[in-house]
């Protein structure tokens, strides 16, 4: 049984997800009026209008700084989105300040898997294999396979889980930020600099 949701709950659900009004209103139809429940209905459809907007342009955006307290650890970030427009929403500059949190706190090296050097993949496969001696070779495929997944969501960005909300990485996170703004966005790139170093 369905129960229509209440003007409140659509008006909450909206400001908690960015959808739209009708999306909104039948999602929480089907939740049976479980806001919780409705985000998750929410975020399974709009994982293909964040797939549509990927490949999409992102000329504009920002640039965001932060300096932890003590001023000891600073962080220089380049997002970029695909309209001045959206540079200016509220919700695009949480987003960043979120991701310079992000890199003080987590200290990856690099944005995305991508750009992690291969030279850095070979020592980390080195050293995850030079312990597993006598092991069969497909155990020890997905053994290293396993470590470079640890070593990914060490280093990059993208795959590390986010400092406020843990069970999520940032890329879930951007994902979100996606849908709700209704843009592509791009993290370009950044900088993280600490006293010392």
């Amino acid at each position: 049984m369905s129960t229509v949701a209440s003007a409140s709950a659509v008006k909450d659900l909206r400001e908690k997800t960015g959808a739209g009004l009708l999306d909104c209103q039948k999602a929480l139809t089907e939740a049976n009026g479980n806001i919780e429940e409705a985000i998750t209905i929410l975020r399974k459809k709009s994982g293909g209008k964040v797939d549509k907007l990927a490949g999409r342009a992102t000329k504009e955006g920002l640039i965001e700084s932060y300096i932890h307290v003590g001023g000891k650890v600073g962080v220089l970030l380049e997002v970029n989105c695909e309209t001045d427009f959206v540079a200016r929403n509220d919700d695009f500059k949480a987003f960043l300040k979120d991701l310079c949190l992000q890199i003080a706190a987590a200290n990856p090296l690099y944005v995305s898997r991508d750009q992690v050097p291969e030279a850095d993949l070979a020592k980390e496969r080195e050293i995850a294999t030079a312990s597993l001696a006598g092991k069969p070779p497909a155990a020890v495929q997905k053994i290293v396979e396993g470590k470079l997944e640890k070593y990914y969501s060490t280093v990059c960005l993208i795959d590390q889980p986010f400092v406020k909300v843990p069970e999520k990485t940032v890329k879930d996170i951007l994902g979100e930020a996606i849908a709700k703004i209704r843009e592509n966005i791009t993290i370009r790139r950044f900088t993280r600099y600490q006293l010392g170093n």
